[in-house]
């Protein structure tokens, strides 16, 4: 009997195979077909050649996260499948035993396999002679003497004979291909849907007869879904925020959201900037949020680190920003440079010498990372700090199917500003002016009347370096009272989450991108009979206090779930409140949490009453 809407499919191959835009192809045409997507690409950290896969889910349900297991497998090169046996420590093992009983798996059949190599008695396998049927779909075009020019194509071959295998319209398929090849490289388009249809109609032929089990089926679409992965929901909210500086240097993962905005800046009226270093892109930045324009630079920890002097000059001026994404990755140092983790959160807390106000907001999917980057610039101009926004390589890369951004409502707030006929009221102009909320009306530059100082030394309320005792007193108050101030004014509905029931059993508490494997994972802990709630922290600081308290003061076994070796997290919750969890699930082996890790890790702690679990899938 088949199962019909529910696929996990995997594709592997060296990189620079374009398994990134085949996996995306596929991801549309089910979107397109009213289908729900999981899809997310983990790479190595080198240009060419290294073994790379990209994982797709598809389901008639939302989907949140990744599963371990893979139904039909597409193997490139014999690597995906057995893994490289020639190195000393390999990376990987191959991907055959992730397969799950009862899938699949497409292979060249140039291979020369035989069945009992793979391991497996409990799967199907599909060889697909890649190079003939592209030589074939190459000679409709007259271009089969030109092979080697089109060679990459077997992906879509192999694209073509997963759709065939599940019985997928071709056509949304088809319109998907199409669509990444436009202008003068429209004939590149046609000969790839001439690859795929030659790879469908193979598998519909030859294993028509021995049909995969799992079918995917047209659904009714319903409302309007967009697919959209992490780096371009943060770059999509910068645009609505109306940012108009962006600074970056080149570094993984975040190199691909200023690429993003670079390439539609002509669009939004916006300058992108690649800067020399990255302690130039974050002074540039903070120069230009003083000058009057919305200002941003994107980074991941090894930039960060050298952002932290600057980050510190932006804090003692009282600029209004910038907006710091920080896109965390495994380190330290150069570390994993093209793999997940969470670790960088006491780092974001205490970044740079000396004490000075800064928001922190760690957004936990592609929705909340649009809505917190916008909101993010506001926060920066009203309380004149910079705000970093603590995202991770697995949000950069992860697409999701959603709505379209629900953009009513959402208003630029540009803080307090002053006008030259407010400034011609008062020539005696303070910039940095004590005020009882700790903020004081800024100017902007070629305004009559606004001009003022700035340092990066201690100052008084003109802006002119001093090292008064009572001065200095008075201006750390009045800079630190920001984090206070914000605390009052954000709702907590922003800064903290409880997802499920009121009260369970057992509370897990998450933050960041471990959000969506904790709410799949609790759909499959209560169909084990074990219940649970989930408190998402998204607002580091201001942290919020009393809500964490309130919540967990009330729970029963608490559980954190943290994609580093310390559980930062948990620290911070104890450090705040006093309450310390029960339990730990880390994972720092620079691959995201899974569905059924979420599952397995909740599970041995409650069945078993382990303190601490360690989870690594790799």
């Amino acid at each position: 009997m088949s199962v019909a809407n529910s696929l996990t499919w995997m594709i592997g191959g060296p990189q620079g195979s374009g398994i990134n835009s085949v996996a995306e192809n596929f991801a549309k045409a089910c979107i397109r077909g009213g289908l729900h997507i999981f899809a997310n690409i983990e790479y190595h950290s080198n240009i060419k050649g290294e073994h790379s896969y990209y994982r797709l889910r598809v389901d008639s349900r939302e989907l949140h996260s990744h599963v371990d297991w893979v139904d039909l497998l597409v193997a490139l090169d014999k690597e995906t499948l057995f893994g490289d046996l020639n190195k000393a420590h390999p990376t990987h093992k191959g991907h055959r035993h992730e397969v799950s009983p009862g899938g699949g798996i497409i292979y060249d059949a140039a291979f020369k396999l035989a069945p009992e190599s793979f391991g497996r008695d409990d799967i199907s396998l599909f060889p697909v002679p890649y190079m003939d049927l592209l030589i074939d779909s190459l000679k409709a075009f007259g271009k089969d003497r030109e092979l080697s020019k089109y060679q990459v194509m077997v992906n879509t071959i192999a694209l073509g004979a997963s759709l065939g295998l599940v019985g997928y319209d071709f056509g949304l398929a088809s319109e998907a291909i199409k669509e990444g090849f436009t202008g003068r490289k429209a004939s590149l388009g046609d000969l790839n849907v001439s690859a795929a249809q030659h790879g469908y109609d193979y598998a519909q032929k030859m294993f028509g007869h021995n049909p995969f089990s799992i079918r995917l089926q047209r659904q009714t679409l319903g409302a309007k879904r967009m697919m959209v992965r992490g780096v371009q929901a943060v770059a999509i909210g910068k645009v609505k925020a109306g940012c108009g500086f962006q600074t970056y240097y080149p570094i993984t993962p975040a190199t691909d959201e200023s690429e993003f905005l670079e390439s539609h800046q002509e669009e939004y009226n916006m300058i992108v900037v690649q800067a020399e270093d990255e302690i130039s892109a974050i002074n540039m930045a903070t120069g230009a949020a003083h000058a009057g324009l919305r200002s941003s630079t994107s980074t991941s920890g090894p930039g960060f680190s050298l952002m932290a002097e600057g980050l510190g000059w932006s804090g003692i001026t009282e600029a209004p920003g910038p907006v710091i994404v920080l896109w965390q990755r495994a380190g330290p140092a150069t570390g994993m440079p093209t793999r997940t983790e969470q670790a960088d959160l006491r780092f974001a807390l205490h970044a740079a010498h000396g004490e000075f106000p800064r928001l922190i907001i760690a957004p936990g999917d592609v929705v909340e990372s649009f809505y917190d980057t916008f909101d993010a610039f506001n926060y920066a101009e009203r309380y004149q700090v910079p705000v970093i926004l603590l995202v991770d390589k697995f949000l950069a890369s992860t697409y999701r199917d959603v709505p379209p951004f629900d953009t009513d409502g959402m208003k630029v707030d540009r803080g307090d500003i002053l006008q030259e006929s407010d400034l011609g009221k008062n020539p005696d102009y303070k910039r940095y002016q004590f005020t009882d909320l700790g903020i004081s009306p800024r100017s902007r530059p070629g305004q009559k009347g606004g001009i003022f100082w700035t340092t990066g030394d201690e100052h008084d309320e003109y802006g002119h370096i001093t090292e008064a005792a009572d001065i200095r007193i008075r201006m750390m108050n009045k800079r630190m009272r920001k984090v206070e101030l914000a605390s009052q004014v954000i709702p907590d509905s922003k800064k903290a989450t409880l997802h499920g029931p009121r009260s369970a059993p057992t509370t897990i508490v998450g933050w960041g991108s471990t959000k969506g494997a904790i709410l799949d994972g609790m759909e499959e802990l209560r169909a084990s009979g074990i219940e649970t709630n989930f408190l998402q922290i998204r607002y580091v600081n201001p942290f919020p206090t009393e809500l964490v308290t309130r919540i967990l003061s009330g729970s029963g076994r608490k559980i954190a779930i943290e994609g580093n070796y310390t559980a930062q997290m948990a620290g911070l919750i104890r450090e705040t409140t006093g309450i310390a969890v029960d339990s730990k699930v880390l994972k720092f082996d620079g691959r995201p949490f899974s569905q059924n890790e979420i599952y397995e890790g909740v599970k041995d702690v409650v069945k078993d009453g382990m303190r601490e679990v360690s989870l690594s899938h790799a």
